[in-house]
């Protein structure tokens, strides 16, 4: 009886490491096969009824349809690449020349004509800047634009920003203030600076008498570059809706802007691995902030 039972454990151990080196095997194939799938090297070897071999087969197959997906969606940003090409080229000179014209209009129309030519040009010129806006923002989107972070000072870029909307602020009689900042990030210069000339831009044409204040603070993982105003502030309603592509807020009346910086600098920080975000009381100003990756 104690040999049939001895016998008996034996076999169940055999059995059980025998399951086991199986078991073994698959999962060793299986990480071979996703190995040589991610380094795109991989092929069937199994052609029988065993379920490694169903495996492989759909595998093999998931991976021929993500190619021709790829493929597919490589030609369509390149369709959009060349669309958005054609647009900024075809656009420069037709607006280009209305103001042009406008301005010799100016200089040639009699004193009670002048606002019309005024408003001509100013409609031309926004429209300029929309355009601008939208092939930039179609570039990030569509991928035909890359970022190239790299570590470095956000001082010189906070400067150069706070420097280019300097004489914007002071007509309007607002104090732009720059504090000492000592942050750095890994960000790109020249899109991280659009971002934050959107951001002062924005703060300015929103504030009617005060102050504008820039800062960056180094925490952690990331930096953190604030804009902050004294202006009328934004309703808690709208704070969630700011930074949609075209949204402008009730009480934007007449200010200058198309909607779509805000949404720019989104795309921005998303595409350098940041974010923005805002707070805001009514009455009390608004900050808006730039979350730029450390490493």
């Amino acid at each position: 009886m104690t040999k049939a039972l001895c016998l008996a454990a034996l076999a169940l151990l055999l059995l059980y490491l025998w399951h086991r080196w199986q078991m073994g095997r698959l999962l060793r194939r299986l990480d071979q096969m996703l190995d040589e799938a991610i380094r795109g090297e991989f092929r069937e070897e199994s052609f029988n009824e065993t379920l490694l071999s169903a495996v492989e087969t759909r595998l093999a197959h998931y991976l021929s349809a993500s190619a021709v997906s790829a493929r597919n969606l490589q030609e369509e940003r390149d369709k959009i690449k060349s669309l958005i090409a054609d647009i900024s080229h075809q656009t420069k000179t037709p607006i280009a020349n209305v103001l042009l014209y406008t301005q010799l209009l100016e200089e040639q129309t009699p004193e009670n004509c002048r606002a019309y030519t005024a408003a001509l040009g100013g409609q031309a010129r926004k429209l300029q800047s929309l355009i601008d806006a939208l092939v930039k923002t179609s570039r990030l989107e569509a991928g035909v634009l890359v970022m190239r972070p790299r570590p470095g000072s956000l001082g010189p870029v906070l400067e150069e920003a706070v420097l280019q909307l300097a004489p914007k602020a002071a007509e309007k009689g607002l104090e732009l203030k720059l504090e000492p900042a000592e942050a750095e990030a890994v960000f790109d210069p020249k899109w991280t600076a659009e971002a934050l000339c959107n951001l002062i831009d924005n703060a300015v044409k929103y504030t009617p008498s005060g102050s504008v204040t820039v800062s960056a603070r180094a925490y952690e993982l990331f930096a953190r570059v604030d804009v902050e105003d004294t202006g009328p502030g934004i309703p808690e309603a709208e704070l969630e809706k700011l930074f949609q592509r075209f949204y402008r807020g009730p009480e934007t009346g007449d200010t200058e802007g198309v909607g779509v910086g805000l949404y720019l600098v989104r795309q921005i920080a998303q595409s350098q691995g940041g974010y923005v975000k805002v707070f805001s009381r009514e009455g009390r100003g608004a900050r808006f902030s730039l979350f730029l990756p450390r490493t």
